[in-house]
C-alpha cells in the first residue's frame, strides 16, 4: 500500500506520530559484552544495533577479510576495520546476506572512512587494528546513520580516543522527485515506511560542529530541496550528539558510585570529573 503523503504538513503529525523535526525515541547502554574491549547497544525508533570493538590489536588479515578497512592519521596511526552482520529476523522479508553483499560493503566503507577521521590513530602504531563488528538486531529505517551511532558510542565504551562523537542522522522530503515540488517540507528521521517512498539522505557530522564527514544520497531529489534537507539532519545530528554524550555521562557516574574509579580521573576518552 503506497505510503499517503498528503498529511505530510509542517502542522500535522506524521504516520508514526512524530512531527517533522522530531526524532525516534532512543535507547542505549554501554559495556553490553563484558569481555570485549568496548561494546555498545542502541536502539532508534525500531532499529536496533550491537556493535562489538576489539583492539587496538596487531593486524591478523584472516580476522579482516570481510571488513572494510580505513588508515587513521594519514596512514601512520591505527587501522580501523568495519564488518556488519544482519540478523536473518532484523526484517519482514528474512532475507539472508552474505558478507560479500554490495550494499553491505558500502556502508562498512563508508563507516570506516568516518571513523577513521574521529579517530585519533596516532596514539598506536600503524601495524594496529581496531574491528568494530556491528550486529543488525531490528531494521526500521536510518539503518546507516544507527550503525554510526553505535560504534560511536562502543569506541568510548573501549577508551579509543577521539576528536569528538561521530554522529548521524537521517533526512528527507514530503514529496517524491516525480512530484518536482520544489517547496516541499524536510522530515527528520526517517524510518521504513518513509524512505520507501519518499527521498532522504543519510549525514554524518563530528560532534555538535556542522563539520560534515560523510553524506550518502540514493534517491533523486531537487537541488533546491538538498539544502533543507542537509540542514534538518545536521540538526538531527546535535540531537542525538547530546543523547549519546548523556549516556556517556550516566556511564561514568555509575562506575564513581560503584567505586570502579575516582571523580576526576580520566578513563580512556571519558573525563569523569
Amino acid at each position: 500500500m503506497p505510503l499517503d503523503t498528503s498529511t505530510y504538513n509542517l502542522a500535522l503529525l506524521r504516520v508514526d506520530g512524530r512531527r517533522w523535526n522530531e526524532l525516534r525515541q532512543q535507547k542505549a547502554q554501554m559495556g553490553v559484552q563484558p569481555s570485549a574491549d568496548g561494546s555498545a547497544y542502541l536502539e532508534q525508533g525500531n532499529t536496533k544495533i550491537q556493535c562489538i570493538v576489539s583492539g587496538p590489536n596487531e593486524r591478523d588479515t584472516k580476522s579482516t577479510s570481510s571488513a572494510s578497512t580505513a588508515p587513521t592519521s594519514g596512514g601512520q596511526g591505527a587501522t580501523v576495520a568495519v564488518s556488519i552482520t544482519i540478523a536473518p529476523f532484523a526484517t519482514v522479508d528474512r532475507k539472508r546476506r552474505g558478507r560479500n553483499d554490495k550494499r553491505l560493503q558500502e556502508m562498512q566503507t563508508t563507516i570506516a572512512s568516518g571513523l577513521a577521521a574521529a579517530v585519533q590513530g596516532q596514539s598506536y602504531g600503524p601495524r594496529s587494528t581496531i574491528h568494530i563488528a556491528l550486529n543488525v538486531l531490528s531494521q526500521d529505517g536510518s539503518l546507516l546513520a544507527a550503525l554510526v551511532n553505535a560504534a560511536s558510542l562502543a569506541l568510548v565504551d573501549a577508551g579509543v580516543p577521539m576528536t569528538d562523537y561521530l554522529v548521524a542522522c537521517t533526512a528527507g522530503s514530503t514529496s517524491s522527485y516525480a512530484a518536482a515540488d520544489e517547496a516541499a517540507d524536510p522530515l527528520l528521521d526517517l524510518n521504513t515506511q518513509e524512505e520507501q517512498e519518499l527521498p532522504f539522505l543519510t549525514l554524518a557530522t563530528l560532534g555538535a560542529t556542522d563539520r560534515v564527514v560523510a553524506m550518502v544520497c540514493e534517491s533523486r531529489v531537487q537541488l533546491a530541496r538538498l539544502e533543507g534537507m542537509m540542514a534538518t539532519a545536521a540538526d538531527g545530528c546535535k540531537g542525538v550528539r547530546d543523547f549519546l554524550d548523556g549516556v556517556v555521562r550516566d556511564k561514568g557516574e555509575l562506575m564513581v558510585q560503584e567505586g570502579a574509579v575516582g571523580r576526576g580521573e580520566v578513563v580512556g576518552s571519558m573525563d569523569l570529573d
